[in-house]
């Protein structure tokens, strides 16, 4: 309808209509339409974007949150702190290989137990998204949404873990065994060994496997059709 055609009606209508009438009939004649067939509606394109990363986090913890998830995983396996690691050849010959082996073991084993306890932290920050936050995320490279994670979750999830990797550490006698590594190593004047959180080391490098095995679900959903495992990833992702 041409707009001074419109504004007759407009003028016609105006005899029986309410003015809180003719507002919203001003509006459907005057929007333009961009809409076109087949096309994703925002709201969709949101929902898909939270169940793609509902699904990616909960696959994420899943291969973590689980015995060897991070210790067998060459990618994202917790090694020896960097102090350590330079005087890892001295201690193994001095016949300190098994607790040596035992330190990084206890490191992994708390991560793997920490990791279930993002869960939660990501759900909440998945029901905060905005459409804003979803065109973002979905014009995105492959993995926007992990990143669009980290921004939100990254303090939440260190403060939360680290109580929990803390416990873990105790189960698996991470700073016992860290400790009898250090008074392993001969005193040197570089070397402090009582600056170091251990603890700090651990929760950061479970975080660090944690997105990173989040990415590459993430890519998986994006890039792979078999990894839309529902009717509205396809939709959203196929188009």
């Amino acid at each position: 309808m041409k707009r001074p055609a419109a504004l007759l009606c407009l003028a016609i209508l105006s005899q029986t209509t309410s003015f809180a009438q003719l507002d919203k009939i001003r509006e459907r004649l005057t929007k333009p339409v961009t809409a076109t067939p087949g096309a994703t509606s925002n709201d969709r394109i949101v929902a898909g974007l939270k169940e793609a990363l509902q699904i990616g986090a909960g696959n994420a913890i899943s291969l973590t949150g689980r015995p060897d998830g991070f210790f067998k995983n060459e990618a994202i396996k917790i090694l020896l702190p960097e102090k350590v690691r330079t005087l890892e050849k001295g201690l193994r010959a001095a016949g300190m290989g098994a607790k040596v082996d035992e330190f990084e073991l206890s490191m992994n084993r708390a991560a793997e137990k920490a990791a279930p306890e993002a869960k939660a932290i990501f759900i909440d920050a998945i029901k905060q998204m905005t459409l804003d936050d979803g065109r973002k995320i979905l014009t995105g490279g492959n993995t926007a949404g992990t990143e669009y994670f980290k921004a939100k979750t990254s303090d939440t999830l260190k403060t939360a873990l680290r109580p929990i990797v803390s416990k873990a550490m105790a189960q698996t006698d991470v700073t016992a065994k860290y400790k009898q590594l250090m008074g392993g190593i001969p005193s040197l004047p570089f070397l402090k060994k009582d600056a170091f959180d251990i603890d700090d080391y651990v929760v950061t490098k479970s975080l660090d496997g944690l997105f990173l095995m989040l990415g590459e679900e993430e890519k998986k959903i994006r890039t792979n059709p078999a990894a839309r495992v529902t009717s509205l990833l396809k939709e959203v992702f196929g188009k």
